[in-house]
């Protein structure tokens, strides 16, 4: 269970460092999805995606795996409004190119990426919550690489 474990650590670390470049290679895509009462939406969207940098890096090594899986779970939180936005909101769905349904899609999809970190987090996890954490790994990657 230990090498699952460290497979999906270093594919979300990846996942998050690639998510956060495209912060700053595709601004407009995560402004789109800032909802409207927050100002300063490209700052926002920058700095976010820095954060998911470091997020990712941090994440990578052992020493600073925790404080990185618990910066994920704080971000997963901050950035939950963005998902009931693009789930209300036509604008930013027609701006991203999704449905209603798959705005809606997205946003339960917050609590496995939480509970992936919370694992990530543990050095020692009871086999039944790998377990729990690998099929959730499984099906939340295998919901995003058909978006």
């Amino acid at each position: 269970m230990n090498i699952l474990k460290k497979i999906t650590i270093y594919i979300m670390s990846l996942l998050y460092i690639v998510i956060g470049i495209k912060h700053f290679l595709e601004p407009d895509f995560f402004i789109a999805i800032v909802p409207p009462a927050l100002i300063y939406k490209k700052s926002i969207v920058l700095i976010s995606g820095l954060i998911e940098i470091i997020m990712g890096f941090l994440l990578l090594f052992q020493k600073t795996r925790k404080i990185g899986a618990w910066v994920i779970i704080c971000v997963l939180i901050l950035v939950f409004p963005a998902n009931i936005y693009l789930y209300i909101s036509e604008v930013p769905r027609e701006i991203i190119g999704i449905s209603k349904s798959q705005a809606l899609l997205r946003i339960p999809f917050q609590i496995p990426l939480i509970l992936l970190s919370y694992w990530h987090s543990k050095k020692i996890a009871s086999k039944k919550f790998s377990i729990i954490c690998v099929v959730l790994f499984v099906a939340t990657i295998s919901y995003f690489a058909t978006i």
